[in-house]
């Protein structure tokens, strides 16, 4: 016998192998014994350092019918009189709208492939009038700019963005215009069950089977405080009620602040609390106090008898008999309330989704690279926004108003002839740009651009689309330019940036140093 089988059969006399014994072993327990809790999900055990985490399985909806319109009051009332609260609307509102807004950009194409310039033009022009204060929206005061701005404002402070479609002669130059309106219109408290033949309503939201809204049941009057205020059943087709939402079959939305609003109370009042704390340690200086016995002082008192005094710089007191004098020095703010400051509007820049650093308004300690890092995160959280207002809003409003312009035969090309209704699919492509940021080094950027664009590795369209800009609107300016350097006599620019005097190699304004 080999080494080998021999060391095997060694092992088979001390484990011996009863196959039928296997088969016949009893199956594992179909639950696990409650002594194997460390296999178990921590954050899911209940004991006392874990027993005020709510265990609950309350649906998103259940939620919000208790507690949704106190927290847009609570987030309203931040945006009031919370700085940062006020800060952060202010940077929803420039980074997703800006200061040029959306620009559509007609894509009409024609049946060989090609942009239908013509058209697209006609559109152009046509949205450009729409957007101006009188024919946008309903009061007459807004631009489209301007009514973006407020939207996103809104949306960002109550989370939900309602709007009016408004159709009709007299309603503009076409006859369409937007209502801005409150989304506590909306009735929380008015919910029906489904039952045959007649639709749900989930916080004042009817929906279908599929809770697909189909009609809105607004407040006529905007005031809360209105005893036995009216409702009206709007058709979803004239209403726009869009929300970002943050759980699976959410009807209604969040204010964007929900994770950071308790912070930001507590900071609020901590700060206020430091406030009036140094105030008061600045203003008083001591405390005169009377020994037992005493009689109060003939001199320098109030007409309670309370004793007064005056401080002076310079001077020296004497007590009157009977007083001595305690001190008051109190040791707030102490050398931690920065540091604690900072370290909660952290956790509350992360609640919302900002940079710190642009929130707190905190430029110290950084370098290129690590606001450069911060900056990036926080622009694509502004793109995203972006990104869903243009889907949701942007588009559903250009297609109905592009509808009803047509019909009306208002979008008209240079021969004043009037854009076809039946080409309306072809004249629905399009794209919106939105703002986009400068960096603080742009030599660099510029040259990282032309370099891309050298080895094929980017277009000047996605260059141009990267600062906010169309590349047909690019080349249009250039032409305009170049017109405008013939008409005066100046060649184009050499290599340096100096354009050259028309016929010859010389720059056409000289410099000091010559």
């Amino acid at each position: 016998m080999s080494s080998a089988s021999a060391a095997r059969a060694r092992l088979l006399s001390i484990v011996p192998v009863d196959r039928a014994a296997r088969m016949t072993a009893a199956p594992l327990p179909a639950v696990l014994p409650a002594t194997t809790g460390r296999r178990r999900f921590e954050a899911a055990q209940v004991n006392r350092l874990t027993s005020s985490w709510r265990v609950g399985a309350n649906t998103i909806d259940e939620d919000l019918r208790r507690d949704l319109d106190a927290l847009r009051a609570r987030s309203r009332d931040l945006c009031k009189n919370d700085a940062y609260a006020a800060k952060f609307l202010r940077m929803v509102r420039n980074n997703v709208v800006g200061a040029q807004g959306f620009v559509l950009q007609s894509a009409a194409m024609d049946d060989e492939g090609t942009p239908d310039a013509a058209a697209n033009t006609a559109i152009e022009n046509a949205w450009y009038r729409q957007c101006r204060p009188g024919n946008f929206e309903v009061t007459g005061r807004l631009s489209a700019d301007d009514f973006w701005r407020s939207a996103v404002c809104g949306v960002a402070r109550d989370g939900e963005l309602l709007i009016r479609i408004v159709r009709g002669s007299g309603r503009g130059e076409f006859g369409f215009q937007l209502q801005l309106l409150d989304p506590a219109r909306i009735d929380t408290n008015y919910n029906r069950e489904p039952a045959r033949g007649v639709n749900a309503i989930i916080m004042g939201v009817e929906v279908d089977d599929f809770r697909k809204p189909v009609a809105y049941h607004l407040f006529k009057s905007i005031r809360s405080n209105t005893p036995g205020r009216e409702r009206e059943r709007v058709p979803a087709d004239e209403i726009i009620h869009q929300f970002i939402p943050w759980e699976l079959e959410q009807s209604r939305g969040l204010p964007w602040m929900h994770a950071a609003m308790s912070l930001l109370r507590q900071l609020g009042g901590y700060r206020e609390a430091a406030v009036i704390a140094a105030r008061v340690g600045a203003s008083k200086m001591g405390i005169y106090t009377r020994t037992e016995g005493a009689e109060p002082p003939n001199d320098g008192t109030d007409a309670n008898g309370d004793f007064v005094t005056s401080a002076e710089p310079g001077t020296f007191e004497v007590a009157p008999d009977g007083y001595s004098l305690e001190t008051w020095d109190p040791a707030y703010p102490h050398d931690q309330f920065d540091a604690f400051c900072k370290a909660t509007l952290r956790g509350i820049a992360s609640g919302i989704g900002v940079a710190y650093n642009s929130l707190g308004n905190d430029l110290e300690g950084v370098n290129f690279s690590s606001i450069r890092s911060g900056v990036l995160e926080e622009r694509e959280e502004w793109m995203v926004i972006q990104s869903w207002l243009i889907n949701t809003v942007l588009v559903p409003v250009y297609e109905q108003w592009l509808s009803v312009a047509l019909m009306a035969g208002r979008i008209r090309l240079k021969n004043e002839s009037p854009l076809p209704v039946a080409k309306i699919a072809k004249f629905r492509e399009h794209t919106w740009q939105g703002r986009r940021w400068a960096w603080v080094d742009p030599l660099k950027d510029v040259q990282a651009s032309v370099t891309a664009i050298s080895n094929h590795l980017a277009s000047p369209q996605q260059i141009a689309a990267q600062t906010g800009r169309d590349i047909v609107d690019v080349l249009d300016d250039l032409v305009r330019y170049q017109a405008l350097l013939t008409e005066r006599g100046l060649s184009p620019p050499n290599p340096g940036g100096t354009p050259n005097r028309p016929g010859t190699g010389e720059p056409a304004v000289t410099t000091d140093d010559e």
